[in-house]
C-alpha cells in the first residue's frame, strides 16, 4: 500500500475535531433541541388552528398559517446548507435559531391573521436553517462509526414530534392560550443557542459552493404566486379579477426565469437534466402528491374534530394518533423490507392506492360518524402515506449517477415538501369556496350571530354557546365543506397511484438501501440538502455502524494475512494511525488507562509488531518493521472492505468518492471507541487469556 494513503493531509484535515464524549453529548443535545424546534413547529400548530381562526377572525385564510411556514422553510433550506458550508456552520446555525425565535415571539404577539402569516414565514426561514444545521453538523463532531446511531436518534425526534406535536398544541390551547404554541419555542431556543455558542467548535468542515441565488428567488416567486392564486382565487378575489391575473403572470414569468436560471447555474437548486430520468421524474411527482395529501389532512382533520365533533384541542390531538401510527409504522416497515428484499416499486403502488382509499373514506366524515370509524379512516390514510414516503427517495438514489446523488435526493424531498405547501393551500381554498354555501344550505334560513361568518369563523368556545338549532346547522354545513375538501383530494391520490406505476424497479444498490432514518420517521416537511459525497458518507456510516466488530476485525486479519486476534488488529490500527502520539494521549483517545494500554499491547509485543521498550507515558508506541507492514496491510484491507459497499458506484470514476473512502478509512482506523468485550479473541469464560 502507498504510504501517502496512510498519512494523507487531506484525509487528516477532513476528520472531525477530537472532542471529548461529554462535550460531544452536550453538542448533540443542543442540536437535537434545534431540530426539535423546527420539527415540532410543523405539527404543534395543527390542533390550535380552529381557535386561532376564531380569535383572529380569519377562517378563510387559515391554511396560510401552515403554508407560510412550509414554503419559507422549503425554499430557504438549500441556501442555509450552502451558506453554512461556505462560511461556517456554527455561525449560520446560531443565526437560524435567532431568526426562528424572533419569528416565534412575533407570531405569539399577532393580533391579525395577516400578521401571524408574515411572522410564520419568518419562523419558516429560521426553521429551514435549524433542519439543515442540526443534521449536517453531526458529521463534524461525531466519529464515523458512531454516526449511524446518532442519525437514528435524530430521525426519532421527527417521530416523537409528529405524535406529541398535536397533543402539546392542544394542551396549550386548553390550559393556557394558543399563543403559547409559539412562546414555548423561546426558552428551548435560548438554551440551545447558549449551549451551541459555548461548546460547538468554531472551526468545522467547509466546502466550496456557488449559490444559486437567482434560481432560489425565482422559485420562491413562482411558488408563492401559485399558492396565492390557489388561496385567494374565488374567495378574496374573483377568479377573473386583476389581482388573480397579475399573480398568474408573475407565476408564469418567474417559472420561465427559474428554468433559464437553472440551465445556467453551476449548482442549481433543481438540476433540470434530472427530469430526463424517468424514475426521478415519477418519484418527484408522486412525492409532491403524497406531501399534498399529508399536510392537507393534518391541517384540516383537527377542524373536523373540534368544530364538528366538539372535542377539546387536547382530545383532537389524541384522535390524530391513528394517522401518525399508521404513517410511522408502514414507513419503518417498508424501509426494512426494501433493505431486505432489494425491491421497492411495489410499495409506492400499494401506498398511493391505500392513501387514495383513505382520502375517499375521509370524505364521508359527518356529524354522526363514530369515533372508531373516523380513527379507522385516518389509520388507512396514514398507512398509505407511510408506505410511500421514504421508498421514493430510495428509488431516486438507486436510479441516478453518483454525480447526481446529492442533487437527486434533495430534489425528491424538495418536491415532497413543496407539495405540502400546495396541498395545505389547495385544501384551504376548496374549503373557503364551499363553506358559505354549505352553511347557508344547512342553516335553512337561520341566522348566525353577529361576528360569526363563513369568512371569519368562530372559535370552538364561541360555537358551543350558539342556540342548539343554529349550532347543529353550523356544524352540519362545516362537515359538508370538509367532505368536499377530502373528495377533491381523492383524484390527486389516484393520480399519484397512476404515476407510481411508471417508477422502474432497478436492483437495489447496497448504499441506496440504507435510507436516512429521518425519512422513515419524519411525516414533516424536510428537504434534504446533502451533496453526493455527504449522502454517500451518511449511507456508509449507517452501514458501518451496524457491523459486528469482532467479525469485521477477524475478517480483516484474514484478508491482510497477519497472525493477530481481532482485538490486537483493532489496537494495531490505532497505534499505526498515531505514530507520533504519546502513550498517555493514545490511552486517553482509546478511553483506557495507561496501565490498560500497556496490558493490551502485550500481544502486539509478543508477535513482534511493537518494539519491546521500557514503557514511558510521554513516548509513542514504536512499531517494528513487520508491525508497520502489518498495519499497512490491515489499513488496505479496511479500505477495500469499505469500498465493497460502493463498488457499483465505480469509485475509480469519481475522485470525490475515492477521497471519501480514504477519509472514512482514516477515521475508522484512528477512532477512539472503547474496544469492549465484543473484540475478545475467545468467547467470554474461556480459559485462554486475552489482551485483557
Amino acid at each position: 500500500m502507498d504510504d501517502s494513503t496512510v498519512t494523507s493531509p487531506a484525509a487528516a484535515e477532513a476528520e472531525p475535531e477530537q472532542i471529548g464524549q461529554r462535550r460531544r453529548l452536550i453538542i448533540i443535545g443542543a442540536l437535537l433541541l434545534g431540530l426539535l424546534l423546527a420539527a415540532l413547529d410543523q405539527t404543534i400548530v395543527a390542533t390550535a388552528l380552529p381557535t386561532i381562526a376564531g380569535d383572529l377572525h380569519g377562517l378563510s385564510h387559515l391554511s396560510w398559517v401552515v403554508t407560510a411556514y412550509l414554503l419559507a422553510s422549503t425554499v430557504s433550506t438549500p441556501l442555509w446548507g450552502k451558506l453554512g458550508d461556505l462560511y461556517g456552520r456554527k455561525t449560520f446555525f446560531e443565526a437560524s435559531i435567532v431568526i426562528f425565535l424572533i419569528g416565534s415571539a412575533l407570531a405569539g404577539l399577532s393580533h391579525t391573521m395577516l400578521q401571524l402569516i408574515a411572522f410564520r414565514a419568518i419562523q419558516g426561514i429560521g426553521g429551514g436553517g435549524l433542519l439543515t444545521g442540526s443534521q449536517t453538523i453531526v458529521a463534524d463532531v461525531v466519529p464515523a462509526r458512531e454516526r449511524g446511531r446518532y442519525q437514528g436518534l435524530f430521525g426519532s425526534v421527527f417521530g416523537v414530534t409528529s405524535v406529541l406535536g398535536p397533543l402539546i398544541g392542544g394542551f396549550f390551547v386548553d390550559n393556557l392560550s394558543w399563543r403559547w404554541v409559539f412562546y414555548v419555542n423561546i426558552p428551548i431556543g435560548v438554551v440551545a443557542l447558549i449551549v451551541v455558542a459555548a461548546v460547538l467548535p468554531g472551526r468545522l468542515r467547509r466546502a466550496p459552493h456557488k449559490i444559486d441565488y437567482l434560481g432560489t428567488a425565482f422559485l420562491a416567486g413562482a411558488a408563492t404566486s401559485l399558492v396565492l392564486i390557489t388561496s385567494l382565487g374565488g374567495t378574496t378575489y374573483a377568479w377573473s379579477s386583476a389581482p388573480i391575473f397579475m399573480l398568474g403572470a408573475i407565476a408564469v414569468v418567474c417559472g420561465a426565469l427559474f428554468v433559464w436560471a437553472e440551465s445556467r447555474a453551476a449548482e442549481p437548486v433543481v438540476p433540470l437534466h434530472l427530469f430526463r430520468n424517468r424514475v426521478f421524474a415519477a418519484s418527484s411527482a408522486v412525492g409532491f402528491v403524497v406531501g399534498f395529501a399529508m399536510f392537507g389532512a393534518i391541517a384540516y382533520l383537527p377542524q373536523y374534530m373540534q368544530i364538528v365533533k366538539g372535542v377539546s384541542p387536547t382530545i383532537s390531538g389524541l384522535r390524530l394518533l391513528p394517522l401518525m401510527a399508521g404513517l410511522l409504522t408502514t414507513s419503518i416497515v417498508t424501509g426494512r423490507l426494501v433493505s431486505r428484499w432489494g425491491r421497492y416499486r411495489i410499495f409506492p403502488i400499494i401506498g398511493t392506492a391505500t392513501m387514495t382509499v383513505g382520502l375517499y373514506l375521509l370524505s364521508h366524515l359527518g356529524v354522526t360518524t363514530s369515533d372508531w370509524l373516523s380513527s379507522l379512516y385516518m389509520l388507512v390514510l396514514g398507512a398509505g402515506i407511510g408506505a410511500s414516503l421514504q421508498v421514493l427517495v430510495v428509488a431516486v438514489q438507486n436510479a441516478v449517477s453518483y454525480a447526481d446523488l446529492g442533487a437527486a435526493t434533495g430534489g425528491a424531498t424538495f418536491f415532497r415538501s413543496i407539495g405540502g405547501s400546495f396541498g395545505t393551500a389547495t385544501f384551504g381554498a376548496v374549503f373557503a369556496n364551499v363553506l358559505a354555501g354549505d352553511l347557508t344550505a344547512a342553516l335553512k334560513g337561520l341566522s348566525l350571530p353577529h361576528g360569526v361568518t363563513a369568512a371569519s369563523g368562530a372559535s370552538p368556545a364561541v360555537l358551543a354557546h350558539l342556540p342548539a338549532a343554529v349550532h347543529l346547522g353550523y356544524i352540519t354545513g362545516y362537515a359538508h365543506a370538509l367532505q368536499t375538501v377530502f373528495l377533491v383530494a381523492t383524484p390527486f391520490g389516484a393520480l399519484a397511484f397512476l404515476l407510481s406505476w411508471t417508477i422502474k424497479d432497478i436492483p437495489l444498490r447496497t448504499t441506496a438501501g440504507r435510507p436516512d432514518p429521518a425519512d422513515a420517521l419524519a411525516p414533516t416537511s424536510r428537504p434534504t440538502i446533502r451533496t453526493s459525497d455527504q449522502e454517500m458518507e451518511r449511507a456508509l456510516t449507517t452501514i458501518l455502524s451496524r457491523e459486528h466488530r469482532r467479525e469485521v476485525y477477524a475478517r480483516l486479519t484474514r484478508s491482510a494475512g497477519i497472525a493477530a486476534s481481532p482485538r490486537a488488529a483493532w489496537l494495531l490500527l490505532r497505534v499505526g494511525q498515531h505514530p507520533e502520539m504519546s502513550r498517555h494521549d493514545l490511552a486517553q483517545l482509546l478511553q483506557l488507562t495507561d496501565a490498560e494500554l500497556e496490558r493490551r499491547l502485550t500481544e502486539l509485543v509478543a508477535i513482534g509488531y511493537v518494539q519491546m521498550l521500557r514503557p514511558d507515558p510521554d513516548q509513542p508506541v514504536p512499531l517494528s518493521e513487520s508491525g508497520q507492514h502489518a498495519f499497512d496491510a490491515l489499513f488496505q484491507a479496511r479500505h477495500e472492505r469499505i469500498a465493497q459497499y460502493v463498488g457499483d458506484w465505480h469509485p475509480s470514476q469519481h475522485p470525490g468518492l475515492v477521497a471519501l473512502l480514504d477519509r472514512l478509512t482514516h477515521q475508522l482506523a484512528a477512532g477512539g471507541e472503547a474496544p469492549g468485550r465484543d473484540l475478545d479473541p475467545e468467547p467470554a469464560g474461556s480459559a485462554t487469556p486475552g489482551p485483557d
